[in-house]
């Protein structure tokens, strides 16, 4: 009996001392920070009906490269708040109208007409992508930014409707022959259209590889313009959520998009999980970001890391407080450590939505200052 009482006491005595390092663990993990509070668009809408980022918890804000200006950094970094540019990357709405050189081309030889309202662009094409980098750079160089988060990072397509536009690009004289010098393949003679179809029927597998690799190649030249001007800026990338399998493959098959490849070079995943656009039901952005977080293997304690974007605009339809609220917080499943919206305009106009926002927020704020 003396012996077991003995060990008995050695055996609380060892585990009473351990016990408030267990305790600090659990308390630690059961708050675990979620990094970003986000908002996307100009912050304008919230400051001109007088409310404050830091007081709304919103703890950074990405905002189209255009829309930035000193004034705007300034005083986001006065409320406390990191600053990320969006960075229109293969948008070529307004450019290819006047270089005719760089408008893509589809598998009958003609050019690509408008995806529902996204224009895209040839990323192969030498003067566009010398143009693109400058505007990178002249960024950088102006304005003091958190990181850069590039959109429109896909061949031209439109995956933001329930039935999206998918055509088969691109076969200008720049692609044809990259990919004929990536691959190794010569390409016959022909015409446009018999070149795509033959390109199409006899070597699918190699021209969907080498479409991944380009997409792979603007995050990798972007990548290195960052490390060469801010170091420690971070490229983030908005992109199509969709799954391996969804339409026939398509993310990967026809916009280019290949996880196994992009993790190599982004910092953040920003799943743009708009679940009205793309007529789904609101629970579908918690299964997606669940789903992403394995697929890539994700962990919130290193990188690459998973900050989506859901949806706040009203449209189609209208997305009230409650639907509101349930994005948000799907937004956070999985292994995400951060979420933002579309967009402040939309948050802004709307009292109920500004107050789910602001519950959210304060609340991750308050477990993460803990």
């Amino acid at each position: 009996m003396n012996a077991i009482i003995k060990f008995c006491s050695r055996y609380i005595l060892r585990y009473a001392t351990l016990w408030p390092l267990l305790l600090m663990s659990c308390v630690q993990k059961s708050a675990e920070t979620v990094e970003i509070r986000g908002v996307y668009g100009n912050p304008k809408p919230f400051w001109d009906k007088g409310l404050n980022l830091e007081k709304l918890g919103v703890n950074a804000i990405f905002v189209h490269s255009g829309s930035i200006d000193h004034d705007m950094v300034e005083r986001a970094r006065s409320e406390g708040v990191m600053v990320y540019a969006e960075f229109a990357t293969l948008n070529g709405k307004n450019y290819v109208e006047t270089h005719p050189e760089a408008w893509a081309i589809d598998e009958k030889g003609e050019k690509v007409q408008a995806a529902s309202w996204f224009m895209g662009v040839c990323p192969t094409e030498p003067g566009f992508r010398q143009y693109r980098f400058g505007q990178l750079r002249d960024l950088l160089l102006e304005y003091d930014l958190d990181g850069i988060w590039m959109d429109y990072v896909h061949w031209h397509a439109q995956f933001e409707e329930p039935e999206p536009i998918l055509p088969e690009t691109c076969f200008c004289e720049h692609c044809l022959a990259d990919f004929s010098k990536a691959s190794g393949i010569e390409i016959p003679d022909g015409s446009t259209q018999e070149k795509a179809n033959w390109i199409l029927n006899t070597h699918n597998e190699a021209w969907r590889n080498w479409r991944c690799k380009v997409i792979y190649d603007w995050t990798y030249e972007i990548k290195n313009i960052i490390k060469e001007i801010k170091p420690k800026a971070l490229l983030g990338l908005y992109h199509c959520p969709w799954d391996d399998q969804e339409f026939n493959g398509a993310r990967r098959r026809i916009l280019g998009l290949d996880y196994d490849l992009l993790k190599e070079t982004i910092d953040v995943f920003s799943p743009m999980v708009y679940h009205r656009r793309m007529g789904r039901e609101p629970d579908w952005v918690e299964g997606n970001i669940q789903w992403f977080s394995d697929r890539l293997d994700i962990k919130k304690d290193s990188y690459p890391k998973v900050w989506p974007i859901v949806q706040a605009y009203n449209n189609p339809g209208v997305i009230s407080s409650g639907e509101f609220e349930i994005v948000l917080k799907g937004g956070l499943a999985g292994e995400s450590s951060g979420v933002m919206m579309f967009t402040t305009t939309a948050v802004a106009e709307d009292e109920g939505k500004t107050e789910v926002m602001k519950k959210v927020y304060t609340h991750l704020k308050k477990k993460s200052d803990k």
